[in-house]
């Protein structure tokens, strides 16, 4: 009786933290995982990611990148890119997925006057 009680709660336990666990992404890396970790896990490079987010911003003007950045942010291995359109200084928050190129999240922010 006491082991399938306990088998019942694992089963149950892993259940949960199966269907918890998010699947917005291609790629889940591991918990504290080193940059050269997750360099190994990317399947989309800098340059095929750069192009993605440069094209998920549907403005006119020259886009700039001004930063990048492979990271694991919210369980998923993603390139995140600062973009600053050079004619009105707007800039941009490019989120691509590092598994499959997907464009995860784009926003936008205009400068103050």
């Amino acid at each position: 009786m006491k082991m399938s009680i306990i088998a019942g709660f694992v089963a149950a336990t892993f259940s949960i933290s199966v269907s918890a666990k998010d699947t917005s992404c291609s790629i889940a890396p591991p918990p504290n995982a080193s940059n050269a970790q997750l360099a190994a896990l990317a399947k989309v490079g800098k340059d095929a990611a750069q192009t993605s987010a440069l094209k998920a911003i549907d403005v006119a003007g020259k886009m700039v990148p001004q930063s990048t950045e492979l990271k694991a942010e919210n369980g998923c291995l993603v390139w995140s890119f600062d973009i600053r359109n050079a004619g009105t200084g707007a800039t941009y928050a490019v989120i691509i997925d590092a598994g499959n190129g997907a464009v995860i999240s784009v926003n936008g922010q205009t400068p103050a006057k």
